[in-house]
């Protein structure tokens, strides 16, 4: 019971200190709130780049597998798949007639291109040639109109599936249905409008700056079948065994490209599992570096609040001499100074985070990212707030505990 008494009389008289000194306070507590406003912030962008990521590599798939010539992350071996041959159309359809009934096969081109509708304009744009399968590979949909079909491939039809962003540009609020655009030099009529889908993260593909048009159109318009790399998205129709699959779509195109045992493949497998792991790598490793130079800040802050701790200390020396003489024990002196470094910096951080809050906000409402600060993120500055208050407080509570009550008295 005395424990808890001890507390709370601490407690009031560290409040009353910080009262009487307000000025002092608010500049104490400055430090701590920018350094919980670097650190805080720091997270928060971390997660939006998580979430930007997640929401970004949907339009991907989990449970697809893609054939490329070449692997999406590249490191010191880049010119050991340079020299691979292309995948061309012909492998493609080889690898869809072998799945045919228990596979999902769509193979994809790409280039990029200038739009044109009437004034509007848009530089460097991806023109991706695709089948009718791509929106039960992706799992993207078109939002308005349609996607393309199996009679736009077979008779190349001049027909585009326009992303958002491009449609935004183009037109603006004018519906697209039905309206001719120019890719390059050459028109196609709009038939749909996909959903949207986000920005691009860390340099990745804006899945809503792009535009859909027959493979077989692509082809007659862009490039001969020998010139034009192919991509092959594998997908089964049920959810299954994505390893399996993996192994199934590698003897194949062995098969396809005539390779021997020995040989090895002159093709990539890729997957979303790639992806993640390298964006966790990058990301792990600019997390780490924010938060050491952003915990400089919190750290110059908890220097600070020890500093007036001491002066603190100094300037109730008689005070902590009385409160002896009459009674007071150690550990009342002790939780006396600790409670009053800790109230400074919880203080800052409940302002650091209002304020980290508010730079959140202006992010998302910019719509670079989606951030908002999680109920972790807030307990996890509390609690650092906490912490540095407690250890900025520690010596100089130590001091003041240990000062004897005679000479304290005596002190002018």
């Amino acid at each position: 019971m005395n424990f808890w008494l001890d507390m709370l009389e601490s407690y009031r008289i560290a409040w009353s200190a910080i009262v009487a000194n307000k000025a002092r306070g608010a500049l104490t507590t400055l430090g701590i709130i920018i350094g919980i406003v670097a650190v805080t912030t720091t997270l928060t962008a971390f997660n939006g780049m998580q979430s930007s990521f997640r929401q970004a590599a949907g339009a991907i798939g989990a449970d697809v597998i893609y054939v490329s010539r070449m692997p999406w992350i590249t490191m010191n071996d880049f010119f050991s798949f340079r020299n691979r041959p292309n995948i061309n159309l012909a492998e493609a359809q080889a690898l869809e007639d072998a799945f045919k009934g228990r596979a999902i096969v769509s193979p994809t081109m790409d280039t990029r291109r200038d739009l044109r509708f009437r004034s509007a304009t848009m530089e460097a744009v991806t023109i991706l040639g695709t089948t009718e399968k791509m929106p039960v590979i992706t799992n993207r949909m078109p939002s308005v109109g349609r996607f393309l079909m199996e009679f736009d491939v077979r008779y190349k039809k001049n027909a585009a599936i326009l992303g958002y962003e491009v449609a935004e540009d183009l037109f603006g609020s004018v519906s697209p249905l039905n309206k001719e655009i120019n890719i390059g030099a050459h028109r196609f009529r709009v038939a749909g409008v996909m959903e949207e889908q986000g920005g691009n993260t860390l340099g990745g593909p804006n899945f809503d700056r792009q535009v859909f048009i027959p493979i077989s159109t692509f082809v007659k318009t862009f490039g001969g079948r020998r010139f034009t790399d192919v991509d092959i998205a594998v997908k089964t129709p049920q959810a299954g065994d994505l390893e399996a699959l993996e192994y199934e779509v590698i003897g194949e195109m062995r098969k396809i490209r005539k390779l021997k045992p020995a040989e090895a493949d002159n093709f990539s497998i890729n997957k979303l599992d790639s992806l993640l792991g390298a964006f966790n790598s990058i990301v792990g490793v600019v997390l780490g570096i924010g938060l050491l130079v952003t915990s400089i800040s919190l750290f110059v802050g908890g220097i600070g609040v020890m500093n007036i701790m001491f002066v603190s200390v100094t300037e109730r020396t008689r005070e902590i001499g009385i409160r002896k003489a009459i009674g007071a024990t150690r550990r009342s002196i002790l939780m006396q100074f600790l409670f009053e470094s800790a109230t400074i910096c919880l203080m800052g951080g409940i302002i650091g985070i209002a304020i980290a809050a508010l730079i959140a906000a202006a992010i998302n409402a910019s719509g670079m990212m989606p951030a908002s600060i999680s109920p972790g993120i807030m307990v996890a500055s509390i609690v650092t707030s906490i912490v540095v208050g407690v250890v900025a407080g520690l010596t100089p509570a130590f001091k003041g505990a240990r000062l004897d009550p005679i000479d304290a008295l005596r002190y002018e």
